[in-house]
Protein backbone atom coordinates (compact mmCIF):
# COMPACT_ATOMS: atom_id res chain seq x y z
CA UNK A 1 0.00 0.00 0.00
CA UNK A 2 1.45 3.46 -1.03
CA UNK A 3 1.30 6.23 1.31
CA UNK A 4 -1.16 8.11 -0.80
CA UNK A 5 -3.40 4.99 -0.31
CA UNK A 6 -2.84 5.06 4.20
CA UNK A 7 -3.32 8.68 4.01
CA UNK A 8 -7.15 8.39 2.00
CA UNK A 9 -7.75 5.05 4.16
CA UNK A 10 -7.98 7.50 7.25
CA UNK A 11 -9.62 10.50 5.52
CA UNK A 12 -12.18 7.40 4.87
CA UNK A 13 -11.82 6.27 8.92
CA UNK A 14 -12.26 9.64 9.81
CA UNK A 15 -15.59 9.97 8.46
CA UNK A 16 -17.02 6.57 9.23
CA UNK A 17 -16.15 7.48 13.35
CA UNK A 18 -17.73 10.56 13.20
CA UNK A 19 -20.93 9.37 11.89
CA UNK A 20 -20.68 6.34 14.27
CA UNK A 21 -19.76 8.94 17.31
CA UNK A 22 -22.58 11.25 15.95
CA UNK A 23 -20.11 14.16 16.22
CA UNK A 24 -17.33 15.70 14.15
CA UNK A 25 -15.22 17.62 16.40
CA UNK A 26 -14.69 14.39 19.14
CA UNK A 27 -13.65 12.18 15.63
CA UNK A 28 -11.34 15.36 14.59
CA UNK A 29 -10.06 14.90 18.02
CA UNK A 30 -9.64 11.62 18.23
CA UNK A 31 -8.04 11.22 14.69
CA UNK A 32 -5.81 14.36 14.71
CA UNK A 33 -7.96 16.70 12.05
CA UNK A 34 -9.52 20.54 12.32
CA UNK A 35 -13.22 20.45 11.60
CA UNK A 36 -12.44 22.26 8.57
CA UNK A 37 -10.19 19.82 7.00
CA UNK A 38 -13.25 17.35 8.13
CA UNK A 39 -15.58 19.64 5.92
CA UNK A 40 -13.13 19.44 2.93
CA UNK A 41 -12.49 16.05 3.15
CA UNK A 42 -16.61 14.77 3.71
CA UNK A 43 -17.05 17.33 0.64
CA UNK A 44 -14.47 15.94 -1.85
CA UNK A 45 -15.98 12.89 -0.93
CA UNK A 46 -19.15 13.72 -1.63
CA UNK A 47 -18.49 14.96 -5.16
CA UNK A 48 -15.65 12.43 -6.56
CA UNK A 49 -16.23 9.47 -4.63
CA UNK A 50 -13.20 7.17 -2.94
CA UNK A 51 -10.98 9.21 -5.25
CA UNK A 52 -11.52 12.62 -3.29
CA UNK A 53 -9.88 11.44 -0.84
CA UNK A 54 -6.29 10.48 -2.71
CA UNK A 55 -4.17 13.85 -2.15
CA UNK A 56 -2.92 15.39 -5.85
CA UNK A 57 0.20 17.14 -6.07
CA UNK A 58 -0.30 20.96 -7.50
CA UNK A 59 0.14 21.14 -11.53
CA UNK A 60 0.11 17.41 -12.03
CA UNK A 61 -2.66 18.23 -14.07
CA UNK A 62 -0.69 18.83 -17.57
CA UNK A 63 0.79 21.91 -19.39
CA UNK A 64 -0.79 24.94 -18.35
CA UNK A 65 -3.22 25.95 -21.24
CA UNK A 66 -1.33 29.44 -22.28
CA UNK A 67 2.09 27.53 -22.33
CA UNK A 68 3.86 28.60 -25.53
CA UNK A 69 4.58 25.30 -28.28
CA UNK A 70 7.91 23.53 -27.70
CA UNK A 71 9.66 24.82 -31.22
CA UNK A 72 9.04 28.47 -29.75
CA UNK A 73 10.48 27.98 -25.98
CA UNK A 74 13.36 26.25 -28.46
CA UNK A 75 13.61 29.62 -30.41
CA UNK A 76 13.60 31.64 -27.22
CA UNK A 77 16.34 29.39 -25.68
CA UNK A 78 18.57 29.41 -28.20
CA UNK A 79 18.18 33.43 -28.91
CA UNK A 80 18.72 33.90 -24.99
CA UNK A 81 22.04 31.82 -25.64
CA UNK A 82 23.28 33.73 -28.42
CA UNK A 83 22.22 37.54 -27.05
CA UNK A 84 22.02 36.75 -22.65
CA UNK A 85 21.78 40.71 -22.60
CA UNK A 86 18.63 41.08 -24.49
CA UNK A 87 15.25 41.91 -22.62
CA UNK A 88 11.96 39.49 -22.96
CA UNK A 89 10.62 42.33 -25.33
CA UNK A 90 13.33 42.84 -27.66
CA UNK A 91 13.42 38.82 -27.58
CA UNK A 92 9.88 38.46 -28.69
CA UNK A 93 10.92 41.89 -31.38
CA UNK A 94 13.31 39.81 -32.63
CA UNK A 95 12.03 36.53 -33.06
CA UNK A 96 8.35 38.33 -34.61
CA UNK A 97 11.38 39.70 -37.43
CA UNK A 98 12.08 35.74 -38.09
CA UNK A 99 8.29 34.54 -38.21
CA UNK A 100 7.65 32.91 -35.04
CA UNK A 101 4.93 35.11 -33.04
CA UNK A 102 5.28 35.01 -29.27
CA UNK A 103 4.84 37.96 -26.27
CA UNK A 104 7.34 39.44 -23.89
CA UNK A 105 5.24 37.20 -21.28
CA UNK A 106 5.75 34.21 -23.13
CA UNK A 107 9.23 34.35 -22.80
CA UNK A 108 9.93 35.50 -19.08
CA UNK A 109 7.59 32.09 -18.68
CA UNK A 110 9.81 30.24 -20.57
CA UNK A 111 13.03 32.28 -18.80
CA UNK A 112 11.25 31.07 -15.52
CA UNK A 113 10.64 27.38 -16.33
CA UNK A 114 14.48 27.52 -16.94
CA UNK A 115 16.05 29.77 -14.38
CA UNK A 116 17.10 32.83 -16.67
CA UNK A 117 14.66 35.09 -15.72
CA UNK A 118 17.66 37.52 -14.54
CA UNK A 119 20.57 38.80 -16.83
CA UNK A 120 23.48 37.43 -14.69
CA UNK A 121 21.65 33.52 -15.21
CA UNK A 122 21.35 34.11 -19.08
CA UNK A 123 25.18 35.03 -19.12
CA UNK A 124 26.12 32.02 -16.61
CA UNK A 125 24.36 30.06 -18.86
CA UNK A 126 26.69 31.14 -21.96
CA UNK A 127 29.33 30.62 -20.12
CA UNK A 128 28.96 26.80 -19.19
CA UNK A 129 27.78 26.46 -22.95
CA UNK A 130 30.94 27.52 -23.66
CA UNK A 131 32.87 25.84 -21.56
CA UNK A 132 31.75 22.38 -22.64
CA UNK A 133 32.65 23.27 -26.01
CA UNK A 134 35.63 21.91 -27.28
CA UNK A 135 38.10 24.39 -29.90
CA UNK A 136 40.91 24.02 -31.79
CA UNK A 137 44.14 26.11 -30.46
CA UNK A 138 46.75 27.22 -32.36
CA UNK A 139 50.22 26.59 -31.49
CA UNK A 140 50.63 29.91 -30.46
CA UNK A 141 48.03 30.26 -27.97
CA UNK A 142 49.01 26.44 -26.65
CA UNK A 143 52.63 27.77 -25.96
CA UNK A 144 51.15 30.91 -23.63
CA UNK A 145 48.70 28.76 -21.98
CA UNK A 146 51.86 26.15 -21.08
CA UNK A 147 53.73 29.05 -19.88
CA UNK A 148 51.22 30.77 -17.60
CA UNK A 149 49.86 26.85 -16.34
CA UNK A 150 51.45 25.67 -12.70
CA UNK A 151 51.08 21.92 -13.85
CA UNK A 152 53.19 22.14 -16.98
CA UNK A 153 56.19 24.29 -15.01
CA UNK A 154 55.88 20.88 -12.90
CA UNK A 155 55.74 18.76 -15.69
CA UNK A 156 58.99 16.04 -15.81
CA UNK A 157 60.81 14.63 -18.78
CA UNK A 158 59.80 10.71 -18.21
CA UNK A 159 62.50 7.69 -19.07
CA UNK A 160 62.22 3.69 -18.33
CA UNK A 161 65.47 2.69 -18.77
CA UNK A 162 69.27 3.93 -19.07
CA UNK A 163 70.37 5.02 -22.76
CA UNK A 164 66.92 6.27 -23.45
CA UNK A 165 67.03 9.68 -23.30
CA UNK A 166 70.76 11.47 -23.29
CA UNK A 167 70.39 15.42 -23.07
CA UNK A 168 73.79 17.54 -24.46
CA UNK A 169 74.08 21.01 -24.34
CA UNK A 170 77.06 23.49 -24.37
CA UNK A 171 78.23 25.87 -21.49
CA UNK A 172 80.08 29.20 -21.62
CA UNK A 173 82.95 28.74 -18.54
CA UNK A 174 84.20 31.84 -18.66
CA UNK A 175 87.20 34.02 -20.00
CA UNK A 176 90.64 32.70 -18.04
CA UNK A 177 93.39 34.94 -18.30
CA UNK A 178 96.22 33.38 -19.93
CA UNK A 179 93.83 30.60 -21.24
CA UNK A 180 91.11 32.83 -23.24
CA UNK A 181 87.75 31.60 -23.45
CA UNK A 182 86.35 28.19 -22.14
CA UNK A 183 83.18 26.18 -22.72
CA UNK A 184 82.13 22.96 -21.29
CA UNK A 185 80.30 20.41 -23.56
CA UNK A 186 78.25 18.16 -21.35
CA UNK A 187 76.22 15.10 -21.69
CA UNK A 188 73.78 13.56 -19.09
CA UNK A 189 71.79 10.04 -19.29
CA UNK A 190 68.23 11.42 -18.06
CA UNK A 191 67.35 8.71 -16.19
CA UNK A 192 70.51 7.32 -14.00
CA UNK A 193 71.62 11.24 -14.17
CA UNK A 194 75.02 9.56 -15.51
CA UNK A 195 77.37 12.53 -16.63
CA UNK A 196 80.23 13.59 -18.97
CA UNK A 197 81.75 16.90 -19.37
CA UNK A 198 84.67 17.74 -21.59
CA UNK A 199 85.95 21.35 -21.89
CA UNK A 200 86.96 22.93 -25.42
CA UNK A 201 88.17 26.37 -26.77
CA UNK A 202 85.28 26.85 -28.43
CA UNK A 203 82.20 25.51 -29.23
CA UNK A 204 81.90 23.76 -33.01
CA UNK A 205 80.23 20.98 -34.07
CA UNK A 206 83.32 18.78 -34.28
CA UNK A 207 83.88 19.15 -30.21
CA UNK A 208 79.92 18.16 -29.26
CA UNK A 209 80.81 14.88 -32.00
CA UNK A 210 84.20 14.08 -29.92
CA UNK A 211 82.46 14.32 -26.49
CA UNK A 212 79.66 11.54 -27.87
CA UNK A 213 82.13 9.38 -29.54
CA UNK A 214 84.99 9.66 -26.81
CA UNK A 215 83.20 9.23 -23.18
CA UNK A 216 79.59 9.02 -23.96
CA UNK A 217 78.80 5.92 -26.44
CA UNK A 218 82.21 4.09 -24.60
CA UNK A 219 80.56 4.25 -21.70
CA UNK A 220 77.79 2.37 -23.01
CA UNK A 221 79.09 0.04 -24.91
CA UNK A 222 81.25 -1.44 -21.63
CA UNK A 223 77.82 -2.20 -20.22
CA UNK A 224 76.31 -3.41 -23.19
CA UNK A 225 73.79 -0.89 -23.77
CA UNK A 226 73.16 1.75 -26.33
CA UNK A 227 71.77 5.34 -26.69
CA UNK A 228 68.27 5.65 -28.09
CA UNK A 229 67.61 9.27 -28.25
CA UNK A 230 69.84 12.73 -27.86
CA UNK A 231 68.10 15.96 -26.95
CA UNK A 232 69.61 19.45 -27.67
CA UNK A 233 69.13 22.62 -27.69
CA UNK A 234 69.05 24.42 -31.51
CA UNK A 235 72.78 25.68 -31.13
CA UNK A 236 74.41 25.56 -34.43
CA UNK A 237 76.69 23.26 -33.11
CA UNK A 238 74.12 20.51 -33.04
CA UNK A 239 71.63 21.85 -35.83
CA UNK A 240 71.89 21.58 -39.50
CA UNK A 241 71.17 20.46 -42.42
CA UNK A 242 71.12 16.58 -41.86
CA UNK A 243 73.25 15.83 -44.98
CA UNK A 244 76.27 17.82 -44.49
CA UNK A 245 76.14 18.67 -40.84
CA UNK A 246 78.38 16.63 -38.57
CA UNK A 247 77.16 15.89 -35.48
CA UNK A 248 73.31 15.53 -37.51
CA UNK A 249 75.53 12.49 -39.99
CA UNK A 250 77.18 11.17 -36.36
CA UNK A 251 74.06 10.72 -35.17
CA UNK A 252 72.49 9.16 -38.35
CA UNK A 253 75.78 6.90 -38.39
CA UNK A 254 74.85 5.50 -34.74
CA UNK A 255 71.46 5.34 -35.67
CA UNK A 256 70.46 7.52 -32.77
CA UNK A 257 67.28 9.90 -32.71
CA UNK A 258 67.71 13.45 -32.69
CA UNK A 259 65.51 15.67 -30.43
CA UNK A 260 65.92 19.72 -30.16
CA UNK A 261 64.09 21.32 -27.35
CA UNK A 262 61.41 24.50 -28.22
CA UNK A 263 62.98 27.75 -28.68
CA UNK A 264 63.84 29.76 -25.72
CA UNK A 265 62.62 27.27 -23.20
CA UNK A 266 66.31 25.90 -21.58
CA UNK A 267 63.58 24.33 -19.24
CA UNK A 268 62.57 21.76 -21.50
CA UNK A 269 66.72 20.48 -21.02
CA UNK A 270 66.63 20.74 -17.81
CA UNK A 271 68.73 17.77 -16.50
CA UNK A 272 71.54 18.92 -18.10
CA UNK A 273 70.75 22.58 -17.11
CA UNK A 274 70.72 21.66 -13.49
CA UNK A 275 74.09 19.64 -14.08
CA UNK A 276 76.07 22.77 -15.09
CA UNK A 277 74.41 24.58 -11.90
CA UNK A 278 76.42 21.83 -9.85
CA UNK A 279 79.52 21.72 -11.90
CA UNK A 280 79.79 25.85 -11.29
CA UNK A 281 78.36 26.10 -8.04
CA UNK A 282 80.83 22.84 -6.45
CA UNK A 283 83.28 22.78 -8.95
CA UNK A 284 84.13 25.78 -11.28
CA UNK A 285 84.06 28.35 -8.57
CA UNK A 286 85.35 27.09 -6.26
CA UNK A 287 88.77 25.67 -8.31
CA UNK A 288 88.71 29.16 -9.49
CA UNK A 289 89.24 30.88 -6.41
CA UNK A 290 92.08 28.15 -5.11
CA UNK A 291 93.91 27.39 -8.08
CA UNK A 292 95.55 29.09 -11.08
CA UNK A 293 95.11 27.52 -14.20
CA UNK A 294 97.66 28.00 -17.55
CA UNK A 295 95.40 25.49 -19.99
CA UNK A 296 92.97 23.39 -20.77
CA UNK A 297 94.06 20.22 -20.12
CA UNK A 298 94.89 20.96 -16.62
CA UNK A 299 91.86 22.24 -15.95
CA UNK A 300 89.88 19.04 -17.78
CA UNK A 301 92.23 16.89 -15.27
CA UNK A 302 90.60 18.97 -12.13
CA UNK A 303 86.88 18.38 -14.20
CA UNK A 304 87.40 14.31 -14.72
CA UNK A 305 88.52 14.19 -10.92
CA UNK A 306 84.93 15.91 -9.96
CA UNK A 307 82.83 13.68 -12.38
CA UNK A 308 84.23 10.56 -11.25
CA UNK A 309 82.92 11.61 -7.95
CA UNK A 310 79.97 12.91 -9.11
CA UNK A 311 79.45 9.98 -10.70
CA UNK A 312 80.30 7.17 -8.52
CA UNK A 313 80.29 8.40 -5.01
CA UNK A 314 78.23 11.40 -4.44
CA UNK A 315 74.93 10.60 -3.47
CA UNK A 316 72.23 12.38 -6.27
CA UNK A 317 68.92 14.19 -4.68
CA UNK A 318 67.44 14.27 -7.48
CA UNK A 319 63.93 13.44 -8.17
CA UNK A 320 63.48 9.53 -8.35
CA UNK A 321 67.15 9.27 -7.30
CA UNK A 322 66.69 8.59 -3.80
CA UNK A 323 70.38 9.21 -2.86
CA UNK A 324 71.94 6.61 -5.13
CA UNK A 325 74.85 7.15 -6.93
CA UNK A 326 74.73 7.95 -10.89
CA UNK A 327 76.64 5.04 -11.32
CA UNK A 328 73.96 3.10 -9.67
CA UNK A 329 71.32 4.02 -11.15
CA UNK A 330 72.71 3.60 -14.28
CA UNK A 331 73.86 -0.25 -13.94
CA UNK A 332 69.94 -0.75 -12.29
CA UNK A 333 68.21 1.09 -15.42
CA UNK A 334 69.84 -0.96 -17.68
CA UNK A 335 67.47 -2.83 -19.95
CA UNK A 336 67.21 -6.22 -18.36
CA UNK A 337 69.33 -8.11 -21.46
CA UNK A 338 71.88 -5.42 -21.00
CA UNK A 339 72.10 -5.78 -17.43
CA UNK A 340 72.81 -9.48 -17.96
CA UNK A 341 75.55 -9.57 -20.35
CA UNK A 342 77.22 -6.38 -18.48
CA UNK A 343 77.52 -8.85 -15.31
CA UNK A 344 78.94 -11.58 -17.47
CA UNK A 345 81.58 -9.00 -18.54
CA UNK A 346 82.11 -7.84 -14.63
CA UNK A 347 82.46 -11.40 -13.55
CA UNK A 348 84.85 -12.15 -16.62
CA UNK A 349 87.19 -9.76 -15.75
Amino acid sequence: MTTKQKVARRKLSLLELAQELSNVSRACRIMGYSRQQFYEIRRNYQTYGAEGLIDKLPGARGPHPNRVEPEVETAILEHSLAFPTHGPLRVAQELSLKGIQVSSGGVRGVWGRHSLVTKQERLLRLERSVAEQRIELSDEQIRLLERFSPEFRERHIETHHTGELVAVDTFFVGTLKGVGKVYLQSAIDCHSRYAWGRLYPNKLPVTAVHLLNTDVLPTFEAHGARVATVLSDNGREFCGRPDTHPYELFLQLEEIEHRTTAVRRPQSNGFVERLHKTLLDEHFRIKGRTKWYEGIDEMQKDLDGFMKDYNQTRPHQGRNMNGRTPYQAFVEGLPEPEKQSAAKRRNAA
